[in-house]
């Protein structure tokens, strides 16, 4: 197996991109298209959408590269450039609808040790199937860790709004892995 230096200086690739060199612009591609589909799947359900976004999104890396300030890492500005293109590709399909926010009262839903036993593939799956205002919230909450104040300006809807789209969409989930907890589905048992 050959092993691969991804990177001598990260940097030194970076400025090169963004002088318009194609094969450093391929190098940085080659490296983090993987993970940035990655990202872009979990906001678009199909796979060839989210290559759609994935690559829309690396258009706009090498055409705004120059504004890359290395003040942080170069993967989270790229990560953020494809999280913005994945809610953009989304709105365009009006596929995204926030339900006003609601007092929350009652129980707080946390998620039960059986989701250690699901794969990644199912879990996906499961997130999936959340409406798509649920979805957003939750994967830009849980996953990428952003505060409400943040995904509130970013999708243009108040914090209240981001909170309760949240705890609708762990209840959903909740609910989703109690009913696969009783039939032993996804779980191993049977």
């Amino acid at each position: 197996m050959k092993v691969i230096q991804l990177f001598k200086n990260e940097s030194q690739i970076i400025k090169r991109a963004a002088r318009g060199n194609r094969e450093a612009q391929q190098r940085l591609y080659e490296v983090h298209s993987g993970k940035m589909l990655s990202v872009c799947r979990q906001y678009v359900k199909d796979l060839h959408h989210a290559e759609e976004v994935m690559l829309n999104g690396f258009y706009k890396v090498f055409t705004h590269l120059k504004d890359f300030r290395d003040e942080g890492s170069f993967e989270g500005w790229v990560r953020r450039i494809m999280i913005r293109e994945a809610i953009s590709f989304l709105r365009s399909q009006k596929k995204v609808e926030f339900q006003e926010e609601e007092e929350i009262i009652g129980n707080h839903y946390s998620f039960d040790p059986v989701t250690a036993e699901l794969n990644a593939d199912h879990i996906q799956s499961l997130i999936d199937s959340l409406p798509e205002g649920y979805k957003m919230v939750f994967v830009l909450y849980a996953v990428e860790g952003y505060k409400h104040s943040e995904i509130a300006k970013m999708l243009n809807i108040s914090e209240g709004t981001s909170k309760s789209q949240l705890f609708k969409a762990r209840k959903m989930l909740q609910e989703k892995l109690n009913i696969e907890k009783a039939t032993g589905y996804g779980t191993g048992q049977i």
